[in-house]
């Protein structure tokens, strides 16, 4: 793992802990947005920015180039800081499917990078899992950074905080970070399935990580409510559940990496998924903080799983082409969290807080049923080619040049 990549993703990282922990309370509370404006400012912002990741993705393909990670993070500083100072609404939406959604390419062009860095080798995969660690750990010190900033000087300071820490990751990539060159993918054999895949490989597989996100990102709003409401417990006790995840989660993804390469990716998912489903068995059954925190455990144990080994899954499935094959896993993610809010609010209303939780633990049951089905395929089957083949030149009339032009500097 490259070191100066490590700061890049902790850098972004701790900056987008820093804004999506507190940015419904900013923009509710400070910028004046209805429940509704705000709903539909989030959902919105999450459809440009699958687009907008998705367009940087193919680009990354044709290009290897560290500017897409760049520019999207300074997109995202320049909304960041603009947006204390935004109180029109359509000013707001503009800013979502512009430069704020442009922000969504920067997580997986930062991971697509890591898998073309020069000198990677047999690591190129492993690299991916270190790296979801450092992400796990910027999401644990993000938001105290961000409670400290808004205890000092208010909800504006912690955007503008942000947008200084993505200004300084931009810089930060095209100084630090080396030129991308070739994919190092090094899949084990098991899920290896030759050079590049069809579309349809990876639409179960896709289907079955949005819904377990879908499932994380809802339970993640019910939860402060089940343990204040349904166990009244302290809110304190929201903090430390979560917090033991936080840590749990960077442990998980360390031990990952450390796991021979030989260990199918395909049974790592499916145990993480699996073990989600436990997790919401536990907190079902929950009537203290003691069992609420052993389910925390499962729940780090399994979002490292799935999310370092997902992107190492699609990285491998959809060889060479590492730009679309992480945006494909990034937007899954976006689309899991758009659809968590639907299914969250209205589940509630109609379910309680138990009974969403056991919902969101029936979807997570499907989400591992469709990546079980969609992967099964591929499963045992042996080699029949090199993973990877170089990627041609790009075309057109700057020809060779492109490369250079590109990268520069």
């Amino acid at each position: 793992m490259s070191m100066s990549l490590a700061v890049a993703v902790l850098l972004l990282g701790v900056a987008d802990s820093m804004v999506g922990s507190y940015f419904v309370l900013f923009v509710t509370e400070d910028a004046g947005l209805t429940p509704l404006e705000t709903g539909v400012f989030v959902s919105v912002h999450g459809a440009a920015g699958i687009m907008i990741a998705w367009l940087a993705g193919h680009g990354f393909d044709r290009q290897p180039s560290r500017w897409y990670a760049a520019v999207s993070m300074l997109c995202g500083g320049a909304a960041l800081w603009l947006m204390p100072a935004i109180r029109s609404y359509p000013l707001f939406i503009l800013l979502a499917v512009t430069l704020l959604g442009a922000l969504a390419a920067a997580f997986p062009q930062l991971f697509a990078l890591g898998r073309h860095l020069p000198g990677a080798g047999s690591t190129a995969g492993r690299s991916v899992t270190l790296l979801r660690s450092v992400w796990s750990l910027a999401w644990a010190a993000g938001p105290l950074i961000g409670a400290a900033v808004r205890a000092v000087a208010g909800f504006p300071a912690i955007l503008r905080s942000a947008a200084v820490v993505l200004v300084v990751a931009a810089v930060w990539v095209l100084t630090a970070v080396p030129r991308p060159g070739p994919p190092h993918p090094q899949p084990p054999p098991d899920d290896r399935t030759g050079s590049r895949q069809p579309r349809s490989t990876t639409i179960l597989p896709t289907v079955g990580i949005t819904l377990f996100f879908t499932a994380m990102f809802a339970a993640s709003v019910v939860m402060p409510l089940f343990v204040t409401g349904e166990l009244a417990q302290d809110d304190s006790a929201v903090g430390v559940l979560f917090s033991v995840c936080a840590a749990v989660e960077v442990l998980a993804a360390l031990l990952l990496a450390a796991m021979p390469a030989h260990i199918s990716q395909r049974l790592i998912i499916l145990t993480g998924m699996g073990g989600f489903v436990f997790f919401f068995a536990l907190t079902v059954l929950a009537d203290d903080l003691i069992l609420l925190a052993a389910g925390q455990v499962v729940r780090g144990i399994a979002i490292a799983v799935v999310g370092a080994a997902g992107i190492r899954w699609f990285q491998d499935a959809m060889a060479p082409a590492t730009g679309r094959a992480t945006t494909l896993f990034a937007n899954a993610t976006t689309a899991g969290m758009v659809l968590a809010g639907i299914v969250g609010g209205g589940a509630v209303s109609l379910l309680g807080y138990t009974g969403t939780l056991l919902l969101c633990g029936a979807v997570t049951v499907v989400a591992t049923i469709a990546f079980a089905v969609g992967t099964s395929a591929h499963h045992g089957r042996p080699p029949p080619v090199p993973a990877c083949r170089p990627l041609p030149p790009p075309r057109g009339p700057a020809g060779s040049e492109t490369h250079s032009r590109a990268d520069r500097g």
